[in-house]
């Protein structure tokens, strides 16, 4: 039996490459997915910079391992089992939906056979999830409370620790003037990283030539990311001493100079395979018991991992494939161009959009309430900003996205999301610098000069209200837009400008 690994199974720590310590390793880099979408070249960097990273390691420390750089899976399986025949592979489970079908089918292909096991990156199994769930809705603070009292991870004698689940309360913080935050980690490219984004331009820059991809990923900055195992633990150690203790107060603040703060930047590894999410949670918990980290930001970034990227894997898993393309708020917009080029007066969009061609990241409540929630105002259809975030991130990935952009930031499905998450200016100034600096005023909705967040924010209740009035928590704000009055058609008209000087490339 051979071991295959996935390029996001890089670990270990787990699975059958730890239970099968004798087994032959096989590894596929299949370059034909990369070619299905304008990825980021930081991101097809990464993934393959990491995967024959641990190629090398797994044969340093004795393994055999057939490597097979290749077009499909299919090719790959193909060579291995002619070197190989009668075998069989062996891996977890992967949890991108359709990929174990379509692995067991190449297998099956090139004469070969393929046995999945679960997946062990993550702390909570099928199994364990979909008991809890029953028949009922699906709550993401039930979920986190359950895997809270089923780890024991910041528990007291069955209790929260301090008493309260959740400490959301005190992680709406903005920074003070002249706040600034630790550097954050960059991981210089070795001479195996660089060869790999040399091919990474060569093969795949310029494969999407026409707009609006084309020139989209131009220029990027130096690519910064942890491609090993050794380098996703210094970026763990480097979180827990130097930017956890402030993560919770700031961690859904915005600020044009600071594209980092004090968030963790884990999630490449954690998606690899490079860091398994036990040890990340454990090394925060330990830095609240003995090291008086603070209770609100240790408990804010254990709900991040623990709860939120449990529950989406699992959400994702139950609702595919219908997830991917729901839309039952029935919006049809283009993505607007501007999300590849950036080119937007906008500020806080522009800002964004920069960043994220510069380094294929931004951090949750950038895509939350800048991206998304400018896509879900303006009515874009949710398929295409998935498509877009699952190209541009580097910690992207197809069950990563899905939810969290279709229903979390689009209101798509209205499986977990009780509402959906828009808003006006109000909520870009008070949480971030962006509106100071603007070319458009925050406080105008039409006119000339006025912020396109906050037209397009009351069309948005406006379009939707037959769907959204009656939702409990949507009371208030359908009482504030019934006093627009005779100003609704003046908003009506204002986002039909916006959408079309967005069309148009002058936003």
């Amino acid at each position: 039996m051979t071991v295959l690994v996935l390029g996001d199974q890089l670990t270990r720590q787990v699975g059958p490459l730890t239970d099968r310590p004798d087994d032959r390793v096989l590894m596929v880099e299949a370059h034909e997915f990369a070619r299905r979408h304008p990825y980021h070249p930081h991101k097809l960097t990464l993934v393959f910079s990491a995967m024959r990273h641990f190629r090398d390691r797994l044969r340093a420390d004795g393994r055999a391992v057939d490597y097979h750089t290749v077009g499909t899976f299919r090719e790959g399986f193909e060579a291995h089992f002619d070197a190989h025949p009668d075998d069989t592979l062996v891996a977890m489970e992967p949890p991108s939906h359709g990929a174990s079908a379509g692995l067991r089918e190449a297998a099956g292909a090139a004469g070969g056979d393929i046995e999945f096991v679960e997946n062990d990156l993550f702390l909570c199994d099928a199994g364990s999830f979909d008991g809890w769930a029953g028949d009922g809705r699906l709550r993401h603070e039930d979920f986190y409370r359950f895997m809270r009292r089923r780890t024991g991870y910041l528990m007291e004698d069955g209790d929260p620790v301090g008493g309260e689940w959740n400490y959301d309360d005190q992680n709406r913080e903005t920074p003070p003037e002249g706040w600034n935050p630790p550097e954050p980690p960059a991981f210089e490219p070795d001479a195996l990283t660089r060869e790999v984004a040399e091919l990474v331009e060569e093969q795949f820059a310029g494969g999407y030539d026409e707009p609006p991809y084309g020139g989209a990923w131009a220029d990027p900055g130096e690519f910064r990311w942890p491609v090993t195992r050794r380098e996703a633990c210094r970026a763990l150690d480097d979180f827990v001493t130097y930017r956890l203790p402030e993560f919770g107060d700031y961690q859904d603040a915005m600020l044009e100079a600071e594209w980092a703060l004090c968030h963790s930047l884990l999630s490449t590894s954690l998606n690899l395979g490079l860091l398994h999410p036990r040890e990340v949670v454990e090394r925060a918990v330990a830095a609240y018991r003995e090291r008086d980290a603070p209770l609100h930001c240790v408990e804010g970034f254990v709900r991040q991992v623990l709860g939120w990227r449990e529950f989406l894997r699992h959400v994702y898993r139950r609702e595919m494939p219908g997830l991917a393309t729901a839309n039952q708020l029935g919006a049809g917009e283009d993505l607007p161009d501007l999300y590849w080029t950036g080119d937007t007066d906008m500020a806080c969009l522009s800002d964004v959009v920069e960043g994220v061609r510069q380094r294929g990241y931004s951090h949750h409540i950038e895509r939350l309430m800048v991206l998304s929630n400018f896509a879900l105002v303006y009515g874009v259809e949710p398929a295409q900003l998935n498509e877009w975030f699952h190209a541009a991130y580097v910690d992207a990935f197809h069950w990563v996205t899905t939810p969290n952009v279709v229903e979390m930031g689009l209101f798509g499905a209205g499986v977990f999301a009780t509402k959906p998450y828009a808003s006006s200016a109000n909520y870009i100034d008070r949480m971030s610098d962006y509106c100071s600096g603007c070319p458009y005023y925050k406080t105008k909705t039409t006119g000339e000069g006025a912020c396109p967040f906050n037209a397009l924010y009351w069309d948005f209740l406006d379009r939707n209200e037959d769907r959204l009035r009656s939702n409990h928590r949507m009371g208030l704000v359908y009482s504030h837009l019934d006093d627009k009055g005779e100003d609704l058609a003046a908003i009506r008209e204002q986002a039909a400008d916006i959408r079309e000087r967005a069309r148009d490339g002058e936003l």
